[in-house]
């Protein structure tokens, strides 16, 4: 605060943090501390020594015999205002209580002492995946935001290190997630925001209940969406990766889209011309959006496909495809080639619309009736439960993972797998450790296929499964021979691979594929990818309207920004129109011819 040189005191590279506390007597600082797919866990830094305390001492207090000379004498005067204290039973209002006045003891226990410092760095693991933390104000209790089995919680643990137990006890038990904790001033009870409203729970009984809070403001849409347009305006002028942008005069920008935004009749509206103004950049990673009022109506999935021409022909539901493990492919009861006859008792005809039939349907029971024949003669009843959209994607996502698996399998003479990605998200690296670990030691190489990819951020996690080298082996008595890495819980592929992107592999995608070049892991085979790339983050306005970021640069090992810059590939191989109609893929053809080019077994 007087200034002079910044000195570390964390020593931690990892990158995400939600929440750092000064302790009330300012001798040691908290902080939640994790990497991106790791569990977050807390950090202590003790600002000086810390001087050890000792049970001992506190039974000896209970002993402790007092000289009744030295009580001191009641008062035969009242004291004068300026010297009486408040009661013990009120706590004074903070922005009541006057500023203490500082004394040199006080100035001197909040000095930090930055010799060794780094030696008194501890972990400490609540046994939860932490959030954030809070320290109450009379530095007795930590308060941890954090998840467990799918389920956001707020927990407490005592700062005493002198406490019996010293483990998280968990205050909360809904699933949803909270926000903005603090302490009550005696530190007694926790505030905190869930699903909009405000909460309160006692550390002592656990209780919860609500604030009541009954507040009425009235907007003027006119003059909010134009501070939340120029609010968004400044956060792309303050914060746009490039101060050139892109070639663009942001100012003239901002004349363009001002009478424009004054002339928008609803929020939704104000958005879309935002991003119509951020897309003036000319740049990847932009777009501005919010809630809607608008929520569509949940229709049922049954994981079924149908011929298009005889239901255009005679408005008849023919099965050609059942979607695996899909909610009718797992009752075993339907063949490809059958009709579907009726849904809960409507039968299908060419006016029949099957969404509507599967409306709010979803997890629920629905009885179907299918047939081998047109006219529904020996029809039959199969109960099934249908899935939501979004289930139904995946399943249709893994059946194609597994085709090209088979693919590949094929085309290779069983010689070498397959692992696809199709985003670079936590969930996407689980699978890749599993489809790594299970589906491919046994292989002589492995196609990595981003093809589609969206990005997101596991790349250098991919990119060291698959650079590990192995170096030791281990091997039971009468069993086999193994990798150490492997065995010993390190994820390590010691296969040669391949890459295939194509022109919508982007963002972390090509991250990945500069990696595997620059550190020479395999060919790429495909097409250069999107060009996408800018590391980017997303605020809020005041009104809730959602701003992407695109804030920092990313260069290749050549220095060179990767915005609007593909990378290239050493086989270049574009999938002429309809090929995959044909059964056929040219890139993971080409790729499997390369990688056996490179195995031992000619």
């Amino acid at each position: 605060a007087n200034g002079g040189a910044a000195q570390p005191v964390s020593f931690i590279a990892n990158s995400n943090s939600n929440s750092l506390s000064w302790s009330p007597d300012s001798s040691f600082i908290l902080f939640d501390t994790n990497q991106r797919t790791e569990e977050g866990s807390l950090a202590r830094i003790d600002l000086r020594l810390r001087t050890p305390k000792f049970r001992e001492d506190q039974f000896r207090d209970l002993f402790r015999q007092e000289n009744p000379q030295d009580r001191p004498r009641p008062s035969t005067s009242p004291s004068p205002v300026t010297q009486a204290s408040p009661s013990p039973a009120v706590s004074p209002s903070p922005a009541a209580s006057p500023s203490p006045v500082t004394s040199p003891e006080e100035i001197k226990s909040s000095e930090i002492v930055f010799d060794n410092i780094r030696q008194r760095l501890s972990l400490l693991r609540p046994g939860v995946n932490v959030n954030g933390q809070v320290v109450s104000p009379d530095g007795k209790t930590l308060l941890i935001l954090a998840s467990a089995e799918n389920q956001f919680n707020l927990y407490t643990m005592p700062l005493d290190e002198l406490a019996t137990d010293q483990t998280a006890k968990q205050i909360t038990s809904t699933a949803n997630f909270k926000s903005d904790a603090q302490f009550s001033p005696d530190s007694k009870e926790v505030y905190y925001i869930e699903n909009g409203r405000v909460n309160i729970v006692t550390l002592e009984r656990r209780e919860t209940r609500q604030l009541t809070l009954n507040l009425e403001m009235n907007v003027n849409f006119a003059h909010e969406k134009m501070e939340t347009f120029k609010q968004g305006w400044r956060f792309l002028r303050d914060n746009f990766y490039d101060d050139k942008y892109h070639g663009a005069d942001w100012n003239a920008i901002e004349k363009t889209y001002e009478p424009l935004i004054a002339g928008a009749r609803t929020t939704d509206e104000m958005r879309r011309l935002m991003s119509l103004m951020a897309g003036e950049l000319n740049a990847s990673h932009l777009g501005v959006f919010g809630n809607s009022a608008f929520t569509p109506t949940p229709v049922g999935k049954l994981g079924l496909r149908f011929d298009r021409a005889e239901y255009e022909a005679n408005g008849r539901l023919k099965i050609t495809e059942i979607i695996a493990l899909g909610p009718v492919d797992i009752t075993r009861g339907v063949k490809v080639g059958e009709y579907l006859i009726s849904v809960d008792g409507v039968r299908i005809d060419a006016g029949t619309n099957l969404d509507e039939l599967l409306e709010n349907k979803v997890g629920k029971r629905v009885e179907l009736e299918v047939s081998a024949s047109v006219d529904g003669s020996n029809k039959r009843e199969v109960i099934v439960k249908p899935v939501n959209t979004a289930t139904e994607k995946n399943l249709l996502y893994r059946q194609w993972v597994e085709a090209n698996r088979a693919y590949v399998e094929r085309v290779s003479g069983g010689r070498l797998g397959y692992v696809h990605l199709p985003d670079m998200g936590a969930g996407s690296l689980a699978q890749l450790y599993v489809d790594l670990d299970v589906q491919n030691q046994n292989k002589e190489g492995v196609v990595v296929d981003i093809r589609n990819n969206n990005g997101g951020f596991i790349n250098p996690y991919v990119i060291d499964v698959l650079s590990r080298r192995g170096y030791l082996n281990m091997k039971e008595r009468g069993l086999w021979t193994v990798p150490a890495r492997t065995a010993l819980g390190q994820r390590a592929l010691e296969r040669p691979t391949i890459l295939v992107t194509n022109q919508h592999s982007l963002s972390d995608a090509e991250d990945l594929t500069e990696g595997y070049r620059a550190l020479k892991l395999g060919k790429v085979v495909g097409e250069p990818t999107a060009g996408w790339i800018i590391y980017t983050w997303n605020v809020t306005t005041f009104d809730g309207t959602t701003v992407r970021l695109p804030r920092q640069l990313v260069t290749g090992s050549d220095g060179k920004n990767m915005e609007m810059n593909p990378r290239p590939v050493d086989v270049p191989v574009t999938r002429p129109i309809g090929e995959s109609l044909s059964g056929k893929d040219s890139q993971l053809d080409a790729a499997v011819r390369e990688l056996l080019g490179q195995t031992r077994v000619p």
